[in-house]
């Protein structure tokens, strides 16, 4: 399935809301993680009930979904937290733009979380969706593997910072650690373009196309999953719900700033990636030309060679015909006379050619 579109599940003309997954198997992961200024519970539960049982007083907890094909899992969390079906809908429909929503008593956002592929040696994503409420945050993804560890890493340190606020800290956290990845995904694909350029100019071979075109994908890739994004964390930094607090919005800035870099920095490798074509067509045509040149050398030589020799290969072909009556053949002199044709003929020539400078 390409990567720039996400094949459709759901039918034309199906009510709104109607929830389809889009994942029809797979595992299915329930992970809570409920803390307080003086508690951390950190469980994996079997099921949506157990989860929504785990809370601490004045804390927060925060579950999280690995998989998406439990159909009754999300509409169980629906109806706990009173989610919109639309919202429900968008989870399971994993081919959405990074987008904010806001709907009084919540708010919906949606990420894609970037990994870089050292096998296959290419970009991938996942859809992150995240419901935040007064005292839950709900993140659904489509399998199992994040960049949050250090996030739960360090709600388990006694004393930390974040233990001691809010549920729009965590949102913060979460989308700082995803725009953070982003540029360990970039830095990849940076390493990946300055070991491209070398070869592209050393030795560009039909390979070395394939590879500029795998990193030029990914880079329009990169952009469609990214810049959709600075808008979704302009509109955090500006919202007044009553969910995220006054003093969270500069934090939510902070990352702004940091998306902005992402987008510049996706530009920048793009438009390398670009003068790598250049680069390799270039080089290409050069080494074309350089053949060319040394071809054209070759049949000069060779052209003047045989310039050379066809007026002798002529005379001896004359004198070599067995004719009986041919004066030459029985001159005593003969023989030393054609040498000497042959050889003033030769330099005649070779002074020609040298006074027209072919040689």
């Amino acid at each position: 399935m390409s990567r720039f579109y996400r094949k459709t599940f759901k039918k034309a003309g199906e009510a709104p809301g109607t929830l389809i997954s889009s994942a029809t198997s797979g595992e299915v992961k329930i992970h809570v993680l409920a803390y307080n200024i003086e508690k951390v519970i950190d469980e994996e539960v079997n099921d949506i009930e157990s989860a929504f049982d785990i809370k601490l007083e004045g804390g927060v907890t925060w579950i999280n979904i690995d998989g998406l094909s439990d159909i009754n899992a999300i509409e169980k969390i629906g109806e706990k937290l009173n989610i919109h079906k639309l919202t429900l809908e968008d989870i399971l429909s994993i081919g959405q733009r990074p987008k904010f929503e806001e709907y009084g008593e919540y708010i919906f956002v949606v990420l894609k979380m970037l990994f870089f592929n050292e096998s296959k040696g290419r970009v991938e994503s996942e859809q992150l969706s995240i419901i935040l409420t007064k005292d839950y945050v709900v993140t659904f993804q489509e399998k199992v593997g994040d960049v949050f560890e250090n996030i739960r890493v360090r709600l388990k340190k006694e004393n930390a910072k974040m233990r001691k606020l809010n549920t729009d800290f965590l949102l913060y956290s979460l989308v700082d650690a995803v725009v953070d990845h982003y540029f360990i995904v970039l830095e990849k694909i940076g390493e990946k373009i300055e070991h491209m350029e070398d070869q592209v100019i050393d030795n560009p071979v039909p390979k070395t196309l394939k590879q500029i075109h795998k990193i030029k994908s990914d880079m329009l890739f990169l952009r469609k999953s990214v810049w959709p994004l600075r808008e979704v964390v302009n509109t955090l930094t500006k919202t007044d719900s009553s969910t995220i607090n006054d003093s969270t919005h500069i934090y939510f800035r902070d990352v702004h700033d940091h998306t902005v870099q992402v987008i510049e920095t996706i530009e920048t490798l793009k438009d390398m990636a670009g003068g790598l074509l250049d680069t390799y067509l270039s080089s290409v045509s050069n080494r074309m030309t350089e053949a060319s040149n040394r071809m054209n050398e070759v049949m000069k030589i060779l052209t003047i060679f045989a310039s050379i020799f066809i007026p002798l290969t002529f005379i001896a072909g004359v004198y070599g015909m067995n004719f009986e009556y041919m004066p030459e053949l029985k001159w005593m002199y003969g023989y030393p006379m054609i040498w000497a044709v042959m050889i003033i003929m030769t330099l005649v020539m070779l002074i020609y050619y040298r006074k027209k400078k072919w040689i």
